[in-house]
């Protein structure tokens, strides 16, 4: 734990300096509650930092999901001399700590938090105000014959704007039309379903992954179907359409390429794992992420009603075959399977079945989950991982807290 207003001095000429860091986009969280510095929605965090802990601080805020901005370094009187730069800074560090005869060791990695201070994580660059209006450029059907309902994966032409993204993100979408009580109609939450270069690597585009709502009134009986998810699932390319945000901040991935990384998805909630999977297997992804090579493990865990709604299965099925030790994918087909009791085969199900697996690689501090679908589904694999820990002792929500905590547990339901 540190503090904003620390001040203690290192033995070398360097280590008596005291360094100010201007930080954007500290996660809030209990974890930060309880810590001694302020945390903001938006703007600037300040942090004072002495020279002998420049590294652990950069390390720590890069944990939380933070940016350094700036770093400046002051006198003892408290006054500023001059700026530095990342760069200066981690180079510095690492030629004292040779020069103290203690060798820097690799997985430290001090220039990590200069690469990722290098990419701010952008919210809100669009308002329902103010709304970016893009242009669909394909809208393609990704059930195959015989599944049930519809869902399309829609990409739009973002070229002629300020819209950027990170995988996990979502954007909004405002349809258009009023609602019942006259108003315009709001804006939509979809998560993202391709990485930040979107699909053509260009810079460009985003897609979604959209299932049109469809259900039973509760009084009538008479089908209802979603206003926004009917307007996209039936949007012609070249139609213009009003696009909000990016937003979130909980479901990004951890810019360690060695992570292990356990995804749960239904349905369309395989949006961000498709984005994450892009990132991590495809291959003009990985050329135009020099810095970023991914050499983790990926597990997705994905359940759908019947085959023909594996959403995106070709590309599942093919980052799978071309990197076996890398990525593993487990299906759960409701409708087609059965679970050890005889009955439909659930994703819950799938997560007791391999409970054993996902709860060693879940003790590992490099391990991150991802729960992304249907509310409620997260019941289900509480309760089949509950039993698990159990085993060894352990209360599942307390060790659940502590992965959260410590930034390792992500959920998006609806």
């Amino acid at each position: 734990m540190f503090n904003s207003s620390a001040t203690g001095a290192g033995n070398t000429p360097s280590g008596s300096r005291v360094f100010r860091y201007e930080v954007m986009g500290l996660r809030q969280s209990q974890n930060t509650d309880r810590m001694s510095y302020p945390i903001r929605q938006s703007g600037s965090t300040y942090i004072t930092v002495p020279y002998d802990r420049m590294n652990e601080v950069m390390q720590r805020i890069s944990r939380m999901g933070g940016t350094i901005v700036s770093i400046q370094a002051m006198d003892a009187n408290g006054n500023f001399t001059e700026k530095v730069t990342l760069e200066q800074s981690t180079t510095q560090i690492k030629q004292d700590t040779v020069e103290k005869g203690t060798q820097a060791r690799e997985d430290s990695k001090p220039m990590t938090q200069a690469k990722t201070a290098t990419t701010d994580v952008p919210v809100n660059i669009y308002r329902p105000a103010n709304p970016f209006v893009g242009k669909c450029l394909s809208n393609v059907e990704l059930v195959a014959d015989g599944g049930i309902g519809t869902v399309r994966h829609i990409t739009f032409d973002i070229s002629q704007g300020d819209l950027r993204y990170l995988e996990g993100q979502s954007i909004g979408i405002i349809p258009p039309g009023t609602d019942k009580n006259g108003k315009p109609e709001k804006l939509r939450l979809y998560s993202i379903a391709s990485t930040r270069h979107g699909d053509p690597v260009d810079d460009k585009t985003v897609s979604l992954c959209v299932r049109q709502l469809e259900y039973k009134h509760p009084e009538t009986g008479e089908t209802v179907y979603g206003v926004c998810s009917t307007y996209l699932c039936h949007l012609e390319p070249g139609a213009d359409v009003k696009i909000t945000g990016p937003t979130g901040k909980e479901m990004l991935l951890p810019p360690d390429e060695d992570t292990k990384v356990i995804m749960m998805a239904t349905g369309t909630g395989i949006a961000p794992m498709r984005a994450y999977l892009w990132r991590m297997f495809k291959d003009n992804e990985k050329a135009a992420n020099p810095d970023y090579q991914f050499k983790g493990f990926a597990w997705l865990i994905f359940g759908i009603p019947t085959s023909a709604n594996i959403l995106y299965r070709e590309e599942l099925e093919e980052m799978e075959q071309k990197y076996p030790d890398h990525f593993r994918l487990t299906n759960a087909i409701s409708r087609e399977q059965k679970n050890k009791d005889g009955g439909r085969m659930y994703i819950q199900d799938r997560v007791a079945e391999h409970a054993a697996e996902l709860w060693e690689m879940m003790q590992d501090s490099k391990t991150h989950t991802y729960i992304c679908g249907l509310k409620g589904m997260e019941d289900g694999i509480d309760a089949a991982l509950s039993v698990e820990a159990a085993k060894v002792g352990v209360e599942w929500k307390d060790f659940q807290r502590s992965m959260k905590k410590a930034g390792r547990w992500h959920v998006e339901t609806y």
